[in-house]
Formats: C-alpha cells, sequence, structure tokens
C-alpha cells in the first residue's frame, strides 16, 4: 500500500501536460520542423545518399547526443525553424574538430574572419569556432541577421553558405527573389534540399530505414 500511495503522489506532482513523448528529444525536433520543400528532386537525391548506408546517420546523430539539447534549448528559444538544429549534421557531422579546406571550422563551421566578427575568438591556445556554446549563439545570430535581411530561412540559410553578398547578386540578376528561383553556386544549390533531406529522415526514420537512438530531453551538460 505504501508503495501505490507514493506512486499515486509521484504522478500527481508531474508538471501538467507532461507525457511519454515529452522524454525525447527527437519528438521535441520534430514538432518544431518548419521549412517548406522547395526542390523535390535535389532533396529525394540527397535521401538516397544519406540512406544508401543508414549506419552513417546513426552514427552523425549519435555524435550528435552531447550537443542537441543546448542547441533545441536555443533555436527554440529564438523561434526558429527547428531544422536549424539539424545544420552540424551537413556542416561538420557534429565534429567539434572538422576542418574544411577552406579553414572553416567547428560544428557550425565558421570561417575565421566570420567568427571574429561574431566574437569567436581564435589564438594558440583557443578557438571559439571549436567551443560548442560560443560557436552556437554565434551561428544563431548569424543566421538571425541572415534572415532579417533576406525575409526568408530558405535563402537565410543559403547565405549562410555562401555570404550574403551571393545571395544578393544573384537576386539581382535573377528572373526572381526566392530560393528556387535565383541562380546559385552547385554546392549553395545543394545545401538546403541537403537540410531537408535530413529533415525528411529525422521525421520518419522507420521509412528510410534508420535507426534513431531514444535521444533524452534533458541537459547533457
Amino acid at each position: 500500500p505504501l508503495k501505490i500511495s507514493y506512486s499515486i503522489a509521484s504522478i500527481a506532482a508531474l508538471p501538467a501536460g507532461k507525457s511519454d513523448n515529452d522524454s525525447d528529444l527527437w519528438d521535441r525536433i520534430r514538432s518544431g520542423f518548419k521549412l517548406p520543400e522547395s526542390d523535390p528532386r535535389l532533396t529525394r537525391i540527397h535521401e538516397q545518399s544519406f540512406t544508401r548506408n543508414p549506419v552513417q546517420i546513426e552514427r552523425i546523430t549519435e555524435r550528435g547526443q552531447p550537443y542537441l539539447f543546448h542547441i533545441v534549448e536555443e533555436v527554440e528559444r529564438r523561434g526558429m525553424p527547428m531544422e536549424i538544429a539539424l545544420l552540424p549534421m551537413i556542416e561538420s557531422a557534429f565534429n567539434p574538430q572538422a576542418n574544411s579546406p577552406m579553414k572553416a571550422s567547428g560544428i557550425w563551421q565558421f570561417m575565421p574572419a566570420t567568427g571574429k566578427v561574431y566574437g569567436l575568438q581564435q589564438n594558440a591556445w583557443y578557438d571559439g569556432r571549436r567551443d560548442i556554446l560560443q560557436a552556437t549563439n554565434a551561428a544563431l545570430d548569424y543566421l538571425q541577421k541572415l534572415y532579417g535581411m533576406f525575409g526568408d530561412w530558405e535563402l537565410a540559410l543559403a547565405a549562410y553558405n555562401c555570404g550574403e553578398g551571393c545571395v544578393g547578386r544573384a537576386q539581382t540578376r535573377g528572373a526572381g527573389s526566392s530560393y528556387a528561383a535565383i541562380k546559385l553556386p552547385n554546392e549553395t544549390r545543394n545545401y538546403v534540399p541537403k537540410l531537408i533531406a535530413v529533415r525528411n529522415i529525422i521525421q520518419d526514420p522507420q521509412r528510410f530505414g534508420v535507426n534513431l537512438a531514444h535521444l533524452p530531453n534533458e541537459p547533457y551538460f
């Protein structure tokens, strides 16, 4: 009887609206998806590329486990599309030590100059681009600035990849100003569909033969 009474008291003490789904960060991430699928053809190509070896996605998400809760908290707090929390999957595979041939670094792949503009110190002992907290704050600040410039998240993401000048010039030359209408470098043209492909896989992993491990909806650090 004591055990039963204690269990009932514990259940009554849970916050209102608490459900089993609240314990899974993946469900929280899925509930915040907002971006459209502007280029289905390229999205299908990247879905196939990612799921040709499902273990690849599983390893990337496992590597991201220590960081995802913090990123999700920040993206949600700022009211941004939750797809942005998945951006490090295509930027760096959630590897804080990732370096590109162009000298971009960290999970958000900041170039040295852009990192400095957004307050990421870089010296012989410390590189803020590899600091999860600092780099996440800087990346979201940058993306919000880009959204303020273009008024569209697809264009903001394109500018994150190739620069605001690149997107601005493409709008000037193009027949329209939307992401689908402007002519962009090949890497940037594939950038948003690649993110949407990852989003679709996370949205319905079973359909793609991917096994996502349970991700606790709680701080890792």
